[in-house]
């Protein structure tokens, strides 16, 4: 298992998947699950500043998200929401509605039941959000922390809202970097922070492909590329 936290704009997202393909393992984006109950909440009408009106929304989604790297589908009650859950709404709403406790709770018991399901099925998974190696999964083998500049990250960002179709400036970007930092650091439960033992690697001047290469070689030096996943990093290399 490979747990990768770190905020937004670091290419996490990006490096997670194209990591999970090299090794042959399974992927697991977190961020999403909070994302679709965040977009339930809205839809549902909940007042973002009542969570215990937030939790009972959460508790009565029912969603589904894909652990293929390469179909990592998201439905919410049947519907495809993988764009949705991306736009300016839930970017907003997504960081109060996941600083409520029992909101979290509910999503890492589920977490962790995904990430048994696939390594009993895979051999191998890669996980990312905020909180994997601190919270989730504390024992994984290899813990990394994605890091960027803000500059580089709003830059990202707005280039991403932008190819989607979502018109963004650089500097709504950096002042949407800098809000979501500021409430995923300052959360009471599970607050953004690099696990003790994770390893930090710093994307600001990386391409993808260094950073997959870097990752891939940490999780040889960890002696994690055993079996199906050692054949699928040597076929992809």
């Amino acid at each position: 298992m490979v747990a990768l936290d770190g905020p937004s704009g670091t290419g996490k997202t990006t490096v997670a998947r194209r990591l999970a393909e090299r090794l042959g393992a399974g992927y697991l984006d977190t961020g999403a699950m909070y994302r679709v109950i965040t977009l339930a909440v809205l839809r549902a009408g909940v007042d973002l500043a009542d969570p215990e009106a937030v939790a009972a929304s959460a508790l009565d989604t029912v969603f589904t998200i894909g652990t293929s790297p390469q179909r990592p589908e998201i439905e919410l009650a049947g519907e495809d929401v993988a764009l949705e859950i991306r736009g300016p709404e839930v970017n907003f709403a997504v960081s109060p509605v996941s600083a409520v406790p029992a909101v979290r709770e509910l999503l890492v018991t589920r977490q962790r039941a995904l990430i048994e399901e696939v390594l009993t099925a895979v051999g191998g998974i890669v996980v990312e959000g905020r909180d994997i190696g601190t919270v989730v999964a504390p024992d994984a083998p290899l813990k990394v922390y994605l890091t960027a500049s803000a500059e580089v990250r709003a830059a990202r960002r707005s280039a991403q809202d932008n190819a989607a179709g979502r018109d963004t400036s650089h500097a709504d970007a950096l002042a949407s970097v800098g809000r979501r930092d500021r409430l995923d650091s300052s959360r009471a439960t599970s607050p953004l922070r690099p696990a003790e033992d994770a390893v930090h690697v710093d994307t600001s001047e990386l391409t993808i492909d260094e950073v997959i290469t870097a990752l891939g070689e940490l999780a040889g030096r960890r002696g994690l590329l055993t079996g199906r996943t050692a054949g699928a990093a040597e076929a992809a290399r």
